[in-house]
């Protein structure tokens, strides 16, 4: 088995074979995104695998950066601001910033400029009926004007289509009579469901991953062929489950944020190995610091997620916090003097000034290297060796009165503070106990720098499991195949809806029956999104029983939806009545998954460290600390602080007055001694 991860700095590939597992990193190439993915596919030996797992933030990246190709927008006729105004809400930092604009309005960075938004005249009502006809020529003149503007995509979504897509499938056969195979979504394909804005930005996203992933695809499929490779290529969805490469194409809105998801699943696979089911998870990369939260073994996931504020899809995702703070967070003085770390990255290029590839900003690599906590000779496994002299050189540069050490002992501390603060805040989103669960570390720099916050957040303790530098790539070879349908129609519960709910279901089941096959061994779960009447707002993932949808399953349905509302909000309300909103089915295929060897007991001799370094400027005073490398870690070693653990794509950092303990499958478990 092997999989990928695509980060916006590096590559992280791993194999599984005969139990063994290796693992390589390579820089991702920004211009040509596969070339980088067959490069470290074929130091791994790509031949042998049976399936290809991937993951990617390609696709996440060309958004935030606006890296987008032109395409059109058509909706129903005086409708086309929607996607300039989204729902209306502001963050909540902002709600008395007069200055505050949406980040994808009109007036700042527009996925779709004004003038490529176009009306028709159509409408279609609530309940389905036809209220004004289509008017073809006009259709036909407004996609013309797509035409001349050099459209390479087009979005459709009409006002209630996901009841009646009689229109806009007509619509998509008049773009490909004016405009020819130009990439085209419709809403009530891609997501045919309630709530137009969200809709219309799931289907314009849609478009975009058709453009930007389809051909990319292909190549990349190509270019494992041609390296020997004869197995399966799955894509990772938002939950990190895997769909084939095909499937994924034909709706990869779905795949957009693949990449962080990874990483949840497999602690979450991890967790249940070490019986460890609560997990804060922390994957902290080059660019962003990625948590997310795993309860009771399975992770937290959401029916929609949010690429920038307000910029929804409507995909199942696990619910993932991004704060800028990583390897790559620049180190920079603020406007009033104040040192300040991140959100801006040096990413791959020019990356941090100790990569010598032309950046001269400082960043926390930067810091690390000059703090001792990484071998600049050992960096990357040592294909990567770092100047520690260009980092002394660009911390030298700052403009500030502060000292040397405190300009370095700052910008740990704010780097660290600001990681502490998003892991904390996703404990009080969520009402939990961070005393409760444990930290996972991963991602390159994880290890290295949450033990030192494990204090400020008072998590039990952390947890740093094998390969933490590639980790999500592992949680690619964690995952099950999953296809999940879901539509929206909002009826009221009762025994004169049952009827209704019963052929909503069996339409979903007999497609995800027909895709499947009869050669597939695979479970449907079936689950509904509802809401007390009156609400404006659903409360998720409400089970339901596998058989007929009668008038008892109704009432067990309600029954289900009152306990899952205290559940999520604390109180009852029996004697409102239950509208069904959203109606999904999953169906989930197992598979395969990765499995990490047990480590061996010492046996003669104990453990040596393989000499010392100096920590200096991070604490009050210079530390010696022991160098261990982790291949030569055994299960049951005991590592007082301070320590360095290091190993070819990552490094541990042990603080005084912590320990860390090696565990059964060689995950070390960090844990405070005062």
């Amino acid at each position: 088995m092997m999989a990928v991860d695509v980060g916006g700095t590096f590559t992280d590939v791993v194999s599984v074979e005969n139990g063994e597992i290796r693992t390589a990193k390579v820089s991702t190439v920004v211009e040509q995104v596969d070339r980088g993915v067959v490069e470290g596919a074929q130091e791994l030996n790509v031949s042998s695998a049976t399936v290809f797992n991937h993951a990617s933030t390609h696709g996440l990246n060309a958004i935030i950066t606006r890296s987008l190709p032109k395409v059109g927008f058509l909706t129903t006729l005086g409708h086309r601001d929607i996607l300039d105004m989204g729902r209306c809400w502001r963050p909540a930092t902002s709600l008395s910033d007069p200055t505050w604009r949406r980040p994808f309005g009109d007036t700042m960075r527009p996925l779709v400029e004004r003038y490529l938004r176009r009306g028709i005249l159509e409408r279609v009502t609530a309940s389905g009926e036809i209220f004004t006809e289509l008017d073809e020529d006009q259709a036909r003149r407004e996609i013309r004007v797509l035409g001349k503007c050099e459209v390479v995509g087009v979005a459709i979504c009409l006002i209630n289509a996901y009841t009646n897509d009689i229109h806009e499938k007509r619509i998509r056969e008049l773009v490909r009579e004016e405009l020819g195979e130009v990439s085209c979504s419709i809403s009530s394909e891609v997501s045919p469901l309630a709530k137009e804005y969200a809709r219309a930005s799931t289907t314009l996203i849609d478009v975009f991953m058709k453009i930007i992933y389809q051909e990319y695809t292909q190549r990349l499929d190509a270019s494992l062929r041609e390296s020997g490779f004869t197995g399966d290529l799955n894509f990772a969805d938002c939950t990190a489950n895997l769909i084939p490469a095909s499937d994924a194409m034909d709706r990869p809105f779905g795949v957009v944020f693949s990449g962080p998801a990874a990483g949840t699943v497999g602690c979450a696979h991890f967790g249940s190995m070490i019986e460890e089911g609560n997990l804060l998870c922390a994957d902290v990369g080059g660019t962003s610091c990625d948590i997310s939260l795993v309860t009771q073994g399975e992770p937290f996931v959401n029916t929609t997620f949010e690429l920038e504020h307000d910029l929804i899809v409507n995909a199942l995702s696990n619910d993932i916090s991004s704060i800028g703070a990583g390897g790559g967070s620049i180190v920079a003085i603020s406007k009033t003097g104040d040192v300040t770390v991140g959100p801006e990255s040096a990413g791959a290029s020019p990356g941090p000034a100790c990569y010598g590839r032309g950046g001269n900003q400082p960043t926390m690599t930067d810091v690390c290297v000059l703090a001792g906590l990484i071998d600049p000779e050992g960096f990357a496994g040592g294909k990567m060796p770092l100047n520690s002299s260009l980092s002394t050189k660009a911390f030298e540069e700052l403009d500030t009165p502060l000292s040397f050490s405190q300009r370095i002992k700052y910008a740990y501390d704010i780097g660290l503070n600001n990681i502490s603060e998003g892991i904390f805040n996703i404990a009080i989103k969520h009402g939990i106990d961070p005393r409760d669960y444990s930290l996972v570390a991963y991602g390159a720099a994880g290890p290295l720098m949450l033990p030192a916050i494990a204090d400020l957040i008072r998590v039990r303790k952390v947890i740093v499991p094998p390969h933490p530098g590639l980790f999500s790539a592992l949680g690619l070879l964690s995952a099950d195949q999953a296809y999940t349908l879901s539509r929206s129609s909002y009826k009221l519960l009762g025994s004169d809806s049952a009827e209704s709910i019963a052929s909503l279901y069996q339409e979903m089941e007999t497609q995800l029956l027909d895709r499947l096959g009869s050669e597939h061994e695979f479970e449907l779960i079936r689950s509904f999104d509802g809401q007390l009447l009156g609400q404006t707002w659903d409360t998720p993932f409400v089970e339901v029983a596998r058989g007929d949808i009668d008038s008892a399953a109704i009432e067990k349905m309600i029954e289900g939806f009152h306990e899952a509302y205290e559940r999520h909000h604390g109180n009852k309300f029996e004697e409102i009545p239950v509208q069904g909103v959203t109606y999904r089915v999953r169906a989930v295929v197992p598979t395969q998954k990765v499995s990490y060897p047990e480590l061996p007991g010492r046996e003669g001799q104990k453990l040596k460290s393989m000499g010392t370094t100096i920590i200096k400027y991070i604490a009050d005073e210079e530390q010696i600390a022991q160098v261990y490398d982790r291949i030569n870690l055994r299960m049951g070693d005991v590592i007082q602080g301070p320590a360095i653990i290091r190993e070819p794509l990552s490094t541990t950092h042990i603080t005084q007055n912590q320990a860390g303990k090696v565990g059964k499958f060689g995950e070390i478990n960090i844990e405070s001694q005062s």
